[in-house]
């Protein structure tokens, strides 16, 4: 794959439902639920890990019908490390469902009370989770991908480079299972931490609450929690969605990601969203649907 190829403009208008990523901070509480198409079990709050006393849980898509083992695509949410829900992302999961993948989308411990690497401990939870149930749920546990948007872009991009950090693994249950994921779409989220102050709108206000100081005050942990600085060989396949007018997260840091992974041999595309702000809107958001909708279907379904 060129490097051209890497970086391609979507350009089309499709005709396909608006993502719910309409905002920086993600889809509040409040929003209406999703219709629930007769072809899908929707469950809510499904506790998947219980840390400092405290449930968290998550909602799941399934096929109603179908043998499986199905795909599994694990959801999460943005909101800065320190706002958003898991309810953002129900309608994503409903529509992976009805594509034949069981998808989850997850709750997870927010800054400033839980700081990094908190949230990371509680996504990796949440695969080990889904592979510890997978014969309850018909999942494949060799094919889960991930997604997320912002800081769940930052978040899912971390599944996908470190997934043999035992350091990284937490307490959060199912120790015997893997974290390991088998592909990425990282929508606008941040990868290297350390250059995104002067760069972003609310860097300043924003990692020093997820990270307990600045860039010269807690510069390991912007390191530890940017996954450029893990990119290694075993890393999983990648696709970045990125608008060009992001004022939350540089459009650079996707070209940084996309370029240190093909440097280190792992496949990784680039598809840019020219003028695209942070929260795809109206065409820019039927466009990277459609995108992540086929990058799944490439990576996680067989025969493909």
């Amino acid at each position: 794959m060129s490097m051209q190829q890497s970086r391609r403009a979507v350009l089309a208008c499709v005709c396909l439902s608006v993502w719910a990523v309409a905002a920086p901070t993600g889809a509040a509480r409040g929003q209406t639920a999703p219709k629930v198409p007769d072809g899908v079990v929707f469950e809510r709050g499904i506790t998947y890990s219980d840390v400092e006393g405290r449930g968290l849980k998550l909602d799941l898509a399934r096929p109603k019908e179908g043998a499986g083992p199905f795909p599994a695509v694990v959801c999460i949410h943005g909101g800065g490390f320190r706002a958003g829900s898991r309810e953002g992302h129900d309608g994503l999961c409903i529509a992976l469902a009805e594509r034949g993948y069981v998808a989850v989308t997850v709750t997870y411990r927010l800054a400033p009370q839980h700081p990094f690497p908190a949230a990371l401990h509680d996504v990796k939870a949440a695969v080990r989770w889904l592979r510890a149930h997978a014969s309850e749920y018909k999942v494949d546990p060799a094919r889960i991908g991930t997604t997320g948007d912002s800081a769940g872009g930052n978040l899912a991009q971390m599944l996908g480079v470190t997934g043999g950090v035992k350091s990284l693994e937490g307490d959060g249950g199912y120790p015997e299972q893997s974290s390991r994921v088998a592909c990425v779409v990282n929508v606008y989220g941040p990868t290297d931490l350390t250059k995104s102050y002067g760069k972003s709108v609310d860097a300043a206000e924003v990692l020093p609450l997820y990270l307990g100081g600045d860039g010269t005050q807690a510069r390991k942990r912007h390191i530890e929690a940017s996954p450029l600085y893990w990119v290694n060989p075993d890393a999983a396949p990648t696709l970045c969605l990125h608008g060009t007018n992001d004022k939350y997260v540089a459009y650079e840091q996707a070209i940084w990601i996309v370029d240190r992974l093909l440097a280190a041999g792992v496949e990784a595309e680039l598809i840019t969203l020219p003028g695209a702000g942070h929260g795809f809107r109206g065409n820019d958001a039927a466009a990277a649907r459609k995108a992540l909708l086929a990058y799944f279907d490439e990576h996680l379904k067989p025969n493909k």
